[in-house]
């Protein structure tokens, strides 16, 4: 083993292997670390870098709730054209309490709470609405037939933003 290379910058201090630190800082590179420390005997050398800036995630940007249908100024609702698609029906619509993300199932695996064509009662979960890390039943108002489903599993949804129909 050769010497190390030395260097002193008053008397009394620490000798430092400079080939040594220079070999951590390589592997610092190599690795992707953001510090190394070494131990012989009562020497003990560390070598650290700032960590290189994170990238911050894009925004998500998130669709605007629908708008309600225009309404014609004798109180109809203005002409569509033929073979648009005819709006969802909200009359009986149980709508979203909060804003948050919307889950039809307790999770991936399980079925949703309600699907089209089933009949829930009272207080019946619907689905979940989670805010601020907090899972938040969305309950049927009354006994009745799930007509409609207007969110996706994961969806955020707004305040106010009907969600699923009980006729």
């Amino acid at each position: 083993m050769t010497e190390p290379t030395r260097t002193e910058a008053s008397a009394g201090a620490m000798e430092v292997d400079v080939e040594l630190v220079r070999q951590l800082a390589g592997i610092l590179d190599a690795t992707q670390l953001t510090e190394i420390e070494v131990e012989e005997g009562s020497r003990r050398i560390r070598v650290a870098r700032k960590a290189a800036p994170q990238a911050t995630p894009a925004p998500v940007h998130y669709a605007p709730p629908p708008q309600p249908a225009a309404v014609h100024p004798l109180g109809a609702s203005a002409p569509t054209e033929i073979g648009a698609p005819t709006p969802a029906p909200e009359a009986n619509a149980v709508r979203s309490p909060m804003v948050g993300t919307v889950y039809l199932a307790a999770d991936p695996a399980s079925k949703p709470f309600a699907a089209v064509g089933e009949r829930v009662e009272a207080g019946d979960t619907l689905m979940i609405i989670e805010a601020m890390k907090v899972m938040n039943p969305i309950l049927a108002p009354a006994a009745g037939t799930v007509t409609a489903v207007m969110v996706e599993n994961g969806q955020p949804v707004e305040f106010d933003q009907p969600l699923i129909v009980v006729a």
